[in-house]
């Protein structure tokens, strides 16, 4: 008789355990369901564009790096653009506008033939015969741009506000700096509290050595 209520027993256990398993996923399922019926409907151009991302991240990998997801045509992108919405923004920040103005105007005053560029990416004036080392600066930017009069690059400036130093940042701005420095490029750095006289010595001191 013992032996039959300890059976009995442990049959409920069981039956209650797998219940509540059973029922935490129909939960969980059920909330999943919800979720989706929430999100809005993709377009067709929007759907292809996911599951082409999709199979690229499972497709096998032969190379050290993930690759990329398979090219859409001019076509979809063109749908994507007409379904979407956009809105201009600024390209520099005000601090960085005042930057921009000051360099230009050191380079009237000094009567150097010399142009500002802004928001220039590296990949634009840097190569290098290391793909992986040019990957790492390609995407990267400079707030501002001196180049010459035929556009060689001569230095970049870099406007670094009050909580520019946080996170990463100092550790990013070392990969700008010692790429640049390789390849010849000044580097000014620009932060609150220096002036625009300070900027016209920098440049000044560019020019002195280099073309005009």
């Amino acid at each position: 008789m013992a032996d039959q209520l300890t059976f009995f027993v442990a049959c409920a256990v069981m039956g209650a355990f797998a219940a509540g398993v059973y029922g935490e996923r129909w939960r969980a399922k059920s909330a999943r369901a919800r979720w989706r019926a929430r999100q809005p409907k993709l377009t067709e151009t929007q759907r292809r564009w996911r599951e082409a991302r999709g199979a690229s991240a499972t497709h096998d990998q032969t190379t050290d790096e993930r690759r990329a997801p398979e090219a859409v045509s001019a076509t979809d992108q063109l749908r994507l653009v007409m379904d979407a919405n956009f809105t201009k923004r600024p390209l520099l920040s005000k601090s960085e506008a005042r930057v921009f103005h000051a360099a230009e105007k050191a380079l009237r005053d000094q009567q150097l033939a010399w142009r500002v560029m802004a928001q220039v990416s590296l990949g634009e004036i840097l190569s290098s015969p290391d793909p992986k080392a040019y990957s790492a600066v390609n995407s990267k930017r400079v707030d501002l741009l001196l180049v010459s009069g035929v556009g060689d690059p001569i230095a970049a400036i870099e406007y670094q506000g009050a909580g520019h130093f946080q996170g990463t940042a100092p550790a990013r701005d070392a990969v700008k700096k010692e790429a640049l420095r390789k390849a010849g490029i000044g580097y000014i750095e620009m932060a609150k509290g220096h002036y625009p006289a300070d900027l016209a010595r920098e440049i000044s001191r560019l020019a002195a050595h280099g073309p005009h």
